[in-house]
């Protein structure tokens, strides 16, 4: 499946007073990973919002191996775990600079019509980049 890998430098405020990654960020750098898939897929957040589609995340799943720290560079690897259909599934990696896997991670979005707020099918903008 299509897969992207994204790298941010870790920032102070981001973490705890001994320099380490407060947990809750993990997913704030998920969702990073999962807007920059989908501009490399070639489309946007906002393009979808404007028409007419909203993402809410309904499951995350986080596995903690080892902590980042102020100044990390992390690269978050997002893949795709099978073809959407009403919900699309990402699994993630990140690493720290020396490759050490520091967390894996799940989340599972649902396709919500904006105007109706009822579930419905992925785009077919999405789907046909897919069998690209």
């Amino acid at each position: 499946m299509k897969k992207s890998k994204t790298n941010l430098r870790v920032r102070y405020g981001e973490t705890d007073q001994m320099g380490i990654v407060y947990y809750g960020n993990y997913a704030q750098y998920l969702e990073q990973g999962r807007t920059e898939w989908l501009r490399n897929m070639g489309f946007s957040y906002k393009f979808m919002e404007e028409n007419g589609i909203h993402l809410p995340v309904i499951n995350l799943n986080i596995d903690y191996k080892a902590p980042a720290y102020y100044d990390d560079v992390i690269t978050i690897t997002t893949s795709l775990t099978k073809i959407p259909t009403v919900r699309i599934e990402f699994y993630y990696e990140i690493h720290n600079q020396e490759g050490k896997l520091l967390i894996t991670a799940n989340t599972t979005l649902v396709f919500v019509n904006s105007a109706t707020n009822k579930p419905r099918k992925a785009p077919d903008y999405l789907l046909e980049k897919l069998v690209d």
